[in-house]
């Protein structure tokens, strides 16, 4: 293999770059990027950096030497707007084209967005950073959307004094991913601390003094952040011949075509550990998939399926939340250790007969870590968690 390209310069990008070379491929390089920006964390967007404790280049995944001596030809605030598969090479926004001979495609997401103009969004540097100067004691917030980033963000700002409105069009809040109890009492940490969370509406746009919402009522605020999920930068793929639906489609190798890979939040591949296809916006994964899409592409010969336990966390004014495995689809959840409405304990899901995830709030992490084993080897539920209870 002569040249590689790998497009996007997030976790899962840098974590490709770097494992290229670590397993010993010493050729051309580029690496492509749409922001200017060199590798940066995105978790601590919604916190650290939101809430002023971290200063922006605390977020630098490497430092300029570090990349430098990767020797890359690093193309940054140049996005890619086409892929030609036949002669293998990438389009770039300034005119130009790179051949490859191998391709790793780890373009992320975009945040979903409302009719309206001037709401916020929290996916890059810049957003947090806008989102920041404007929140304090007395300023008015409107989060549209309950989950996890929404949350982290209202969360941030009842922090820095603001006064929050927290609007879910579901009845509970995360319920889809983590099961109605446990979104119930996520939920109630917002109400004990003021935020104003209204479940069960629908915001239909952004208006000049703050949301709409589908019966006509406006929503006032001197600020609106809407977290409404992500969408998965493909469209500059289209036309190319990839199989392109919610994400980059791949098989249980992260291959999507010969010598094309794809790797975080834009990847669906098949998960061999859970029978499924799947696509992660989880910071680890991101970097995991990167390095798994690295080696099978080096090494064709002796790939390997990328079957992890997906992991993520989240931080809620007191509250650490950590979960590992699928909840998505989860058949039931029980309680295994602590209590519900002392927020702390944890929860396992079960998929099928098999335990396929756990979910720990405000618990040590030896808690949460040793429901791994029992999702990888997919324990028989009953028994499993029988003996935990």
């Amino acid at each position: 293999m002569n040249r590689i390209v790998v497009v996007g310069a997030s976790a899962a990008g840098l974590a490709a770059v770097e494992t290229l070379r670590r397993e010993g491929y010493d050729g051309p390089l580029t690496l492509v990027g749409d922001e200017p920006l060199a590798p940066y964390d995105r978790p601590p967007l919604s916190k650290q950096l939101l809430s002023g404790e971290w200063r922006p280049e605390r977020l630098d995944l490497r430092t300029p030497s570090d990349l430098s001596a990767l020797g890359l030809d690093l193309r940054l605030g140049v996005p890619a707007t086409g892929l030609e598969l036949t002669g293998r090479t990438v389009r770039l926004a300034d005119g130009s084209t790179v051949p490859y001979d191998g391709l790793i495609l780890a373009t992320g997401v975009r945040p979903r967005r409302l009719p309206g103009e001037g709401a916020h969004v929290l996916r890059t540097l810049d957003d947090a950073l806008t989102l920041r100067d404007r929140l304090g004691p007395g300023r008015r917030l409107v989060v549209v959307g309950a989950g996890f980033l929404g949350a982290e963000a209202a969360a941030v700002a009842w922090r820095l004094g603001a006064e929050v409105t927290l609007l879910e069009p579901a009845p509970v809040p995360l319920a889809h991913a983590v099961g109605t109890e446990v979104g119930r009492v996520l939920s109630q940490a917002h109400l004990d601390r003021g935020v104003d969370l209204r479940c069960g509406v629908t915001v239909t746009e952004v208006t000049e003094d703050g949301v709409r919402l589908a019966g006509g009522e406006v929503v006032e605020a001197d600020e609106v952040l809407v977290a409404i999920g992500s969408l998965p930068n493909t469209e500059w793929l289209d036309g190319s011949g990839l199989a392109v639906g919610d994400g980059v489609v791949c098989d249980e190798y992260c291959e999507a075509a010969r010598n094309v890979y794809a790797a975080g939040d834009v990847a669906r591949w098949y998960n061999p550990l859970f029978g499924t296809s799947m696509r992660i916006e989880h910071r680890t994964n991101a970097a995991e998939q990167g390095m798994a899409a690295a080696r099978n592409l080096l090494n064709p010969e002796a790939r390997k399926p990328f079957a992890p336990v997906p992991y993520f966390w989240s931080d809620q004014y007191d509250m650490k939340v950590q979960a590992y495995g699928f909840l998505r689809g989860h058949d039931e959840v029980a309680v295994v250790e602590g209590d519900l409405a002392e927020r702390r304990f944890v929860a396992a899901y079960r998929t099928g007969d098999r335990v396929s995830g756990a979910l720990a709030v405000g618990m040590p992490p030896k808690a949460i870590r040793q429901w791994r084993q029992p999702i990888v080897t997919g324990a028989a539920w009953s028994e499993t968690v029988r003996s935990a209870q």
